[in-house]
């Protein structure tokens, strides 16, 4: 049986490739708590003082592809406003872009209802 494909829709295009549905649970993990650090900036520059620095998100998968999904919640005002640098790699092509957070998010969800 083939590997299920992820499509990431891209702000003009989209890219697909061999992803599985465990690594797609694991990114889903890592963006959730990605959403927790940009809520937690969010608060803490509400409240009067400094806010609280978020570690940034990297998550890093390595198959038939390699994909890199990189985050720094500190530059963002909210989490709907938030993107995210996605890279994926192969011998012979790499691709580095910028992404909508809840773009990303989206388009994992829908992978992993197709595969349940």
């Amino acid at each position: 049986m083939a590997t299920p494909q992820l499509t990431i829709n891209l702000a003009q295009g989209s890219v697909s490739f061999a992803f599985s549905p465990d690594a797609a649970r694991d990114l889903q993990k890592a963006l959730a708590q990605l959403m927790q650090s940009l809520k937690a900036v969010t608060q803490s520059s509400g409240s009067s003082g400094k806010p609280n620095p978020q570690k940034s998100m990297e998550y890093r998968f390595s198959d038939e592809v390699f994909l890199e999904v990189f985050c720094n919640p500190n530059i963002y005002p909210s989490p709907f406003a938030a993107k995210v640098l996605v890279t994926v790699r192969s011998e012979r092509i790499r691709l580095s872009t910028e992404v909508e957070l809840t773009r990303l998010i989206e388009d994992l969800n829908q992978y992993l209802e197709q595969v349940s």
